[in-house]
């Protein structure tokens, strides 16, 4: 059975009687509440959502999020049973199995759940910050010279001109493939072969160049793990979780969380992260609000900027920024809702113009089509009155 969180969210379809007031509260110490009408909401629209995802119209949904003008308005969980369903389909233990129901979707059963994909864009907010701070220079100069210890196969004059720019935009131009097989095929799916590798890092730094960096857009999940190297190099040692706990997690009020680590310690900033929906929803909160928390900068509007800039055509009439996917919406595509995108549902969507943030989380794996964004950016606009 569905579990609908009223609290003060007064949803009279979703919950049955009218909740008092919600009372102002600093998102810092937690959302603060509204009706959907007070913010500007039409609460059938998020009903009918709600009852789509109960009744399994997208499959495998696990919690919805939706605030407006930086109050939450609705937020549902939906029950399933993963030992069931996916159960028996990976014998083989550890955090990297996405079969195995201790770690995912959910961590160890908390309500803290897989970002997957979503973990590069927090990554990026987590360099944006370190360069505000004086403590990382500039994402324009390049990365190989950040693996001075390394010796680096299939060196050429490409893979030289590399940039920590364009291992942010997906341009890095590595041979790389992992969107045309299933990420469970160890034989074929780059990513997958990564992690099931000794050294994450040495395995992409030694993959052959493809293409000239900067000249063509390849969704590649290495790219951003030699992030996690780069980060803790040009920082003069420093972690990039416990940096992330310190100067964003910490001042957004975020206490619950968990990151993996790879098999020799770096942050899994590719895929790694786990956060409960509400607290992934501030992050997209803090974006729209220009890196500003509590009267506090956190990130730089600059580097906002440069993130939400389409830097890269990715799929379509879809862009890439700075680890952000950018989906165009509204009157004849003209503005960009600003997305983290993780495998088998994991949705965070930022509506600048209409002040709509909205996470989505689910587990849609294997054969099972993910949560579609450009559906849930129009659907999410509806409700915009």
């Amino acid at each position: 059975m569905r579990r609908v969180l009223c609290l003060s969210l007064a949803l009279v379809l979703a919950c049955g009687a009218p909740a008092p007031p919600a009372p102002p509260a600093p998102p810092t110490s937690g959302w603060a509440t509204a009706r959907p009408a007070e913010a500007g909401l039409d609460s059938a629209l998020l009903v009918a959502l709600d009852r789509d995802f109960a009744a399994g119209k997208y499959q495998y949904v696990d919690q919805m999020f939706v605030s407006r003008h930086g109050k939450v308005v609705y937020q549902t969980t939906y029950p399933h049973d993963y030992g069931k369903i996916y159960g028996g389909r990976d014998t083989v233990p550890g955090i990297y199995n996405y079969y195995d129901p201790g770690w995912h979707p959910f961590y160890k059963g908390t309500r803290m759940h897989t970002l997957q994909s979503v973990s590069k864009s927090i990554t990026s907010v987590v360099f944006g910050i370190a360069i505000a701070n004086g403590d990382f220079k500039t994402i324009d100069t390049t990365a190989m010279a950040f693996f001075p210890t390394r010796k680096i196969g299939n060196l050429d004059p490409r893979k030289k001109r590399m940039t920590i720019r364009h291992l942010l935009t997906m341009t890095a131009g590595l041979d790389w493939d992992e969107s045309s097989t299933s990420y469970t095929d160890v034989s074929r799916n780059n990513a997958a072969m990564m992690e099931k590798s000794p050294d994450w890092v040495q395995y992409v730094i030694d993959r052959p160049m493809a293409a000239e960096p900067g000249s063509t857009w390849v969704y590649n999940s290495g790219a951003t793990e030699m992030l996690a190297e780069i980060f803790k190099q040009g920082t003069g040692g420093k972690d990039l979780i416990d940096y992330a706990r310190e100067h964003l997690f910490t001042p957004l009020g975020i206490t619950n969380y968990y990151w993996k680590r790879n098999r020799l310690g770096l942050p899994d900033t590719e895929g790694g992260a786990y956060l409960e929906p509400a607290d992934l929803a501030k992050i997209g909160l803090l974006m729209l609000r220009q890196g500003i928390w509590n009267g506090a900068r956190v990130v730089s509007a600059d580097w906002i900027k440069q993130s939400m800039t389409p830097a890269a055509t990715a799929r379509g009439d879809v862009k890439y920024g700075l680890k952000w996917w950018l989906f165009p919406y509204g009157p004849n595509k003209s503005k960009f809702a600003w997305t983290g995108n993780g495998w088998g549902g994991q949705r965070l969507i930022v509506l600048p113009d209409e002040e709509v943030v909205a996470v989505f989380t689910g587990w849609n794996i294997d054969e099972n089509p993910a949560l579609p964004i450009p559906e849930m950016i129009d659907r999410l606009v509806a409700a915009v009155r």
